[in-house]
């Protein structure tokens, strides 16, 4: 039954990752607010996040289960950014990103 629980928490730390990538995709194809539906996407990607994130922190430590939020979806963001939107690749941004993922892994053995 344990494991099914930390399953739960990990199926909804998924799913607010997911939604907040979707959420900051959103902001980027609203132009600051000019187009009105990836406006409206922002704030219903964004609550349904916030909603799933809060449901995992039943049974993940908040620290982790943040680090893990916002970590994955800055990379998730990251590789948007480059393939959809041509954002170009630096080794300070590829470095920089390796750092957020080895302290969320370290966060986790912690």
């Amino acid at each position: 039954m344990m494991i099914m629980k930390n399953a739960l928490a990990w199926f909804f730390l998924t799913l607010a990752i997911l939604t907040e990538v979707a959420g900051t995709t959103s902001m980027k194809l609203s132009a600051g607010f000019t187009y009105l539906t990836p406006s409206i996407f922002i704030f219903i990607f964004y609550f349904f996040s916030f909603m799933f994130l809060t449901f995992s922190l039943k049974r993940l430590e908040v620290g982790f289960a943040y680090a893990t939020w916002s970590g994955l979806g800055t990379l998730l963001i990251y590789i948007i950014s480059v393939c959809f939107f041509l954002e170009p690749v630096t080794i300070i941004k590829t470095l920089s990103l390796f750092c957020i993922i080895m302290g969320v892994i370290g966060l986790q053995q912690a």
